[in-house]
């Protein structure tokens, strides 16, 4: 087999230099296509958004040694309701044999146990500091707090994730740079005649992300009679399980939208319930 050799490429700190003055005069030009400005957030906006990111992750973990404890338990046939009182349980529990539980596995489920016990009290204080935030009124991230939980379905752990992650520091234009900063827009796939979109692009913020597919769950839930909902019902709801799966994502840009909408302009969801109001 033959080997092509790559031809060589000079490369030096002056000709980088002089590639980036080439760009940036063109970019001054009015040439917006050759780099993206970054919307770098302050030190108290990044600040902010690590409360939820914190929760988010014990939040992981908590699920994560909950999994682990009831693998174990089910190594030895056990089924034991985790909760306050399992220790108790635990130490009058049989394996399938009717032998009190080996010494080894015990002490590990005891320390999976004490994991657990950590991370539900880490989620307790940090759901208290949430709580006692309060709010203010005269800033974007405060005025996104303040005004998305009058709308019923969203609460306001969504509010605050919203608000600190995009909402509060992001300069918004339009809907599609919306849609994109948390990759739910679709990626276009063209090659000769073949053309068709290869699903969301998922880039951005994951964070909004997951939240937003949650929030759309909710809003089919809470708000059946707005014009989202009833959307997706029509278009999706009878629909496989996969179907309706990917007509949750759809919906989820929509209401992202829809919630920048009513904030940014007042303009209430067609047919959304607003609490407070009679429905």
């Amino acid at each position: 087999m033959s080997l092509i050799s790559r031809a060589r490429r000079a490369k030096t700190d002056r000709l980088d230099l002089a590639g980036l003055l080439n760009l940036l005069a063109r970019y001054q030009l009015g040439d917006q296509r050759v780099w993206r400005v970054v919307r770098v957030p302050s030190v108290a906006e990044e600040d902010a958004r690590q409360l939820h990111r914190t929760w988010e992750s014990v939040q992981q973990d908590r699920s994560r040694l909950l999994c682990r404890l009831q693998g174990l338990l089910v190594t030895q046939g056990l089924r034991l309701r985790i909760d306050e009182d399992f220790l108790q349980r635990l130490e009058t529990a049989r394996v399938w044999d009717g032998t009190p539980i080996p010494a080894g596995l015990k002490h590990r489920i005891h320390r999976v146990w004490a994991q657990l016990e950590l991370a539900n009290t880490q989620l307790d204080e940090l759901e208290a500091m949430r709580t006692a935030l309060v709010p203010d009124r005269t800033t974007a991230t405060g005025r996104y707090v303040d005004a998305l939980p009058t709308l019923r379905g969203i609460g306001p752990v969504g509010a605050w994730v919203l608000a600190t992650e995009i909402f509060g520091w992001r300069q918004i234009t339009n809907r599609r740079q919306l849609g994109a900063l948390v990759g739910l827009v679709p990626a276009p796939y063209q090659s000769g005649e073949t053309a068709h979109d290869l699903g969301i692009t998922r880039a951005g913020n994951k964070h909004v992300r997951r939240l937003m597919v949650q929030l759309a769950w909710s809003w089919v839930h809470y708000q059946p009679e707005s014009a989202l909902a009833q959307w997706y019902q029509r278009r999706f709801g009878r629909g496989s399980k996969r179907l309706r799966r990917v007509g949750i994502v759809a919906l989820a840009r929509k209401l992202l939208i829809a919630l920048w909408q009513y904030v940014e302009q007042g303009v209430i969801p067609d047919g959304a319930i607003v609490k407070g109001q009679a429905a």
